[in-house]
């Protein structure tokens, strides 16, 4: 997309695999929530995780670069400078699971088959292809037409390739539970719907010796077993019954690892540094409904957040506060806009808040009383200039005399504690708030529906941003249930960095663009931003092991081995 590829030509793996990694063993990974299909293309259903193993595409990518694709199903992709068609040129060896040849009717076939019933973000992007040309029965050619960005021909060289043969038979939109032909390096061995996957590596996997996935794929099994909260889910990992452990919690970090299997040296703990972006997480206000409409109640609810206490009682001192919707890496607006990203902003100067054109955003000092008092008068002022003033004791509307309330939504039990926290030191201003715990189903469909007040969750954005970020901030998507714009932002100025990104040519205008809109969305008071860390906590069981370098994007699973060591508990024999 922007840049030279940090491979080599000639290379044999990638820099965070292990070509001598030994193939074998089982590993058992824990998944939260449930599924009830086995195809993640269709928006019919709650797909599967993880089916990435099973389905293979044009070309893969690298955890080490954002913007660069390398050879998988397609041998080459021959490309124009203006980048208005691509030749599809397959590998001749491509194989089906079953052993059937891939070409290009199944690629042509899988194409119209997503552009017309695939995923939004699919069909977004496949609309663009005016024209498809069979050149023979290993190539094809797309021909693009007007709208299309510079991004397009690379999620077109991500398309995942179906079995014509398999899918033609099927009614794409009906929930899938038979194992399909695919081309992975995995296929899928057992299905419980909504509580285990077991996939089996495919020893004929036909690209398993490519470059891209050297290294790769190293355990014979895979099971997936799902589960609906994290507190049984880590009872598993102690057990024995679950590998590898990613913690998202310090808390439970430091604390949640005092249990024999540790203790005699059977469970390692590591940090392991990455370069990724972080996760966007944080208190999402829900800008359709009232009074989180008026951006001066959202900054006022903003300043009630106790960054210091948090950080000191529930994170341990760990984490650090987010100032960025692309935290832990240098997509992240940081310090006064420069002249280019001025250029980007001023033709929407009456739309922006002043704020923007200051040093970049940063979450209100706190750590003692004379610092969170300056902060609580401060939001009374905001509340009281919104018609927001103390009654009984009550932040009371003086237009309608109905109090200030409202909910917040929380889905994993560990955020409860935060919002407890704002609870407490938003009733010292007069506002009483509900806190509504639920379990992972049904906090996903009130999340999709876009129905609550406040919810604790997360955007994940990454290193290579693009048309998704219409998903997030876009005001189609504000308006569509199912997709991502949690807080339903709909700006003039956003909609226009949003039609910019995918269209940028050098890394320098990638950044001013997406600084530009970080800038926004912090000066929006969309969220309450929360911590984020820059590493992932990784807890194994001493019989499996990965590389010691890892990877840009943090821990790979794709890159462990299994090296049985443990005897330990006895179900582990």
């Amino acid at each position: 997309m922007v840049g030279d590829p940090l491979m080599p030509e000639d290379f044999t793996h990638f820099y965070y695999a292990n070509p001598e990694a030994p193939k074998g063993g089982e590993l058992h990974q824990a998944i939260f929530g449930t599924f009830d299909t086995l195809n993640p293309f269709s928006l019919k259903g709650k797909s599967a995780q993880n089916l990435n193993l099973v389905y293979d595409r044009l070309m893969a990518r690298s955890w080490d670069e954002p913007f660069t694709l390398y050879p998988l199903i397609a041998e080459s992709i021959d490309i124009p400078d203006d980048r208005s068609s691509m030749t599809v040129h397959l590998n001749p060896k491509a194989l089906f699971q079953d052993g059937s040849p891939i070409t290009t009717d199944d690629a042509i076939f899988s194409f119209e088959l997503l552009r017309e019933k695939g995923r939004p973000n699919m069909r977004n992007v496949y609309k663009f292809v005016e024209k498809v040309t069979q050149i023979d029965n290993r190539t094809f050619r797309f021909d693009l037409k007007e709208g299309y960005t510079r991004e397009t021909v690379m999620i077109l060289a991500m398309m995942p390739i179906l079995s014509k043969s398999w899918w033609e038979k099927r009614d794409f939109n009906t929930t899938i539970l038979d194992s399909p032909n695919t081309s992975g390096p995995y296929r899928i061995k057992e299905v419980s719907v909504g509580r285990r996957i077991v996939m089996e590596r495919n020893p004929n996997y036909w690209a398993k010796d490519l470059p891209v996935n050297k290294g790769l794929h190293n355990f014979d099994r895979i099971v997936f077993d799902y589960f609906r909260d994290q507190t049984s889910a880590f009872e598993a990992f102690k057990s024995g019954d679950i590998h590898i452990w990613n913690d998202l919690n310090p808390g439970h970090w430091n604390n949640a690892y005092d249990f024999p299997a540790f203790t005699a040296g059977h469970v390692s703990k590591e940090e392991l540094k990455h370069g990724r972006v972080e996760r966007a997480w944080g208190a999402i206000f829900n800008l359709r409904r009232a009074p989180f409409d008026n951006i001066k109640v959202r900054e006022a609810i903003s300043l009630m957040m106790d960054y210091d206490w948090i950080n000191k009682n529930i994170f341990y001192g760990k984490f650090k506060p987010l100032d960025s919707f692309y935290p832990n890496s240098e997509l992240a607006a940081h310090g006064e806009p420069t002249p280019q990203e001025r250029d980007v902003l001023l033709p929407f100067t009456s739309t922006l808040p002043n704020v923007i054109w200051a040093s970049s955003f940063s979450p209100p000092p706190t750590g003692d009383l004379r610092k969170s008092r300056e902060n609580w008068i401060k939001a009374d002022k905001l509340l009281s200039e919104s018609g927001y003033l103390v009654q009984k004791g009550m932040r009371t509307n003086t237009t309608t005399g109905k109090p200030l309330t409202f909910e917040i939504l929380v889905g994993v039990a560990e955020d409860n504690k935060i919002a407890q926290s704002l609870a407490r030191n938003l009733e010292k201003i007069g506002i009483k708030v509900t806190i509504r715990n639920l379990d992972q189903a049904a906090f996903q469909d009130r999340l999709m529906d876009y129905d609550y007040d406040l919810v604790i969750h997360f955007w994940q954005n990454t290193l290579s941003p693009g048309t998704e970020q219409a998903v997030y901030w876009g005001c189609e998507a504000a308006k569509q249930s199912g997709r991502f714009n949690y807080a339903g932002i709909c700006h003039p100025a956003v909609e226009k960095i949003l039609g910019n990104i995918p269209n940028v040519t050098t890394k320098e205008e990638l950044l001013t663009q997406v600084h530009a809109l970080d800038r926004i969305l912090l000066a929006e008071r969309i969220f309450i931003p929360l911590f984020y860390n820059g590493a992932d906590y990784v807890a194994a069981w001493d019989d499996y092991a990965h590389p010691t370098r890892i990877s840009l994007y943090g821990n790979v699973l794709e890159t462990w081995w299994y090296v049985p060591k443990t005897k330990y508990p006895a179900n582990r024999d």
